[in-house]
């Protein structure tokens, strides 16, 4: 029996959406991580947008291709397209990233646990399961 255009919200609902604390942490990881990079090219005293640039560049990539960025990879969750549970995507991954430097976008978030920036790009962030 073929899936319809209906059942993708339903297979995205079994999965188990991470919770807030662990995305946190995940965030926080990555934006330190992006400010020791930068730092070692530019003064975060006195240039401020390096870090946030990066910040943007890592979500790009790290989760347009491989659904994780380090501090994600750390706290056992994953990124996810909200339709198929597949990769989301270089394209995806940057519009997400843009919303997610914005910062206001990750606050505002529906009961699923997906903020404005998830929605957006049509992603899902998820726990991933124990091995």
């Amino acid at each position: 029996m073929a899936a319809s255009a209906n059942d993708a919200p339903q297979t995205a609902a079994l999965r188990e959406p991470a919770g807030g604390g662990r995305r946190l942490i995940a965030l926080l990881i990555d934006w330190v991580l992006c400010l020791l990079v930068a730092s070692l090219y530019a003064s975060p005293d006195r240039v401020a947008w390096p870090p946030v640039v990066l910040l943007i560049l890592v979500n790009t990539v790290f989760l347009g291709l491989f659904g994780q960025t380090p501090g994600m990879r750390l706290t056992r969750i994953r990124c996810v397209a909200y339709a198929d549970g597949g990769a989301i995507g270089l394209l995806r991954g940057l519009y997400r990233g843009l919303l997610l430097a914005l910062l206001i976008p990750a606050l505002i978030a529906d009961d699923e646990g997906r903020g404005l920036h998830d929605r957006a790009a049509g992603s899902i962030v998820v726990k991933l399961p124990r091995a």
